[in-house]
């Protein structure tokens, strides 16, 4: 059981690829959340979830790490101030919170980071525990994609595209 209160956020480091890898390639094999190639080998996570984005950040607890997010701009240029990010929990320690306090985390690090938004591009309709979610975080589902993801049991399912304003009202 994973105590949340003990749980530490913090940026993430180049060196600490090692722990996680580890849960990148257990929820990219599963081909059921994420639209990664099954068959991303460590380097391409690598590029992907360290070096692409604005910045990543692993949960840890007791000097194992349980999960990670990386947040980076949407669009580029004149949608930059549009973030978006992407989680993963170690199966271990899923049900548990992690994911939420991830998110919370996210939401503030965003605005630090000048975000005014942020939205989830592809969130698979199948993956009910995630939506519901992202929802009760403040996301509001705002698009449906038929058919937009390839999921490795079910076939071809639904996503939809969740967003949230984080920024001041103009």
């Amino acid at each position: 059981m994973v105590d949340t209160v003990s749980i530490n956020i913090r940026p993430a480091t180049f060196g600490e690829f090692d722990a996680i890898w580890p849960l990148i390639a257990e929820a990219v094999n599963a081909a059921d959340t994420y639209p990664f190639d099954p068959r991303m080998n460590k380097d391409e996570a690598f590029t992907a979830w360290m070096e692409t984005p604005h910045a990543t950040y692993v949960a840890e607890a007791d000097g194992e790490v349980l999960g990670t997010y990386y947040l980076k701009p949407n669009q580029p240029a004149l949608g930059a101030h549009v973030c978006n990010a992407g989680y993963i929990v170690a199966r271990a320690a899923r049900g548990q919170g992690l994911g939420r306090a991830m998110c919370k985390h996210s939401l503030e690090a965003a605005r630090v980071l000048g975000y005014q938004a942020m939205q989830y591009n592809l969130v698979v309709a199948t993956n009910t525990v995630a939506v519901k979610l992202w929802q009760e975080c403040g996301f509001s589902i705002i698009g449906l994609l038929p058919k937009a993801f390839r999921h490795r049991h079910l076939g071809l399912v639904d996503a939809y595209v969740m967003y949230q304003w984080i920024g001041e009202d103009e």
